[in-house]
């Protein structure tokens, strides 16, 4: 099996930064409860972890995507909530 490399994600859209600066404290908590709640206790593929992130959270924040919860999830490894190896 070969070895996966890593594609660095784009920046964020104009439009999607928009949508991010609107984001209240109470909506990012709800994301970040959200990105763990998709994660488990075995090791996942961050990429899993953003996708079902993406698709539970579709409804009420259609403008972000993968990217923003891609950045979210590096601050809760950052924050120590998640472990990254």
């Amino acid at each position: 099996m070969s070895e996966e490399i890593p594609i660095a994600n784009p920046p964020l859209s104009a439009k999607e930064q928009a949508a991010v600066a609107k984001l209240t404290d109470a909506e990012l908590q709800n994301i970040d409860a959200t990105i763990l709640e998709n994660c488990a206790s075995s090791w996942l593929k961050v990429a899993r972890v953003m996708l079902d992130t993406e698709k539970a959270l579709n409804g009420c924040h259609p403008d972000l995507s993968h990217v923003f919860y891609a950045l979210r999830l590096a601050k809760l490894v950052e924050a120590k909530r998640l472990e990254s190896h």
